[in-house]
């Protein structure tokens, strides 16, 4: 079997560089759901002045994407300085 010119060689799954980079994301992020979801004891919380009752999954996802957004202001800021 001969292989053409124009004909790509096949780059394995875990070998190409977006799924390289992906991956630690998408492991970090299955992890921090399941401890999310697992915490669901009701918590009392004080936002600067008023005390707030909320189950701690509400109150781990809501800390977990601000920084998920923070994470993505600052790759976006970086990436348009260069």
């Amino acid at each position: 079997m001969t292989r053409t010119k124009d004909h790509k060689a096949h780059t394995p799954f875990l070998s190409r560089p977006g799924v390289r980079r992906l991956l630690p994301f998408t492991l970090i992020t299955a992890i921090a759901l399941v401890f999310i979801f697992e915490n669901r004891a009701s918590v009392e919380i004080r936002l600067l002045v008023p005390m707030v009752t909320m189950p701690l999954w509400g109150a781990l996802l809501i800390a977990w994407g601000l920084g998920m957004l923070a994470c993505l202001f600052t790759v976006r800021r970086r990436s348009k300085r260069r």
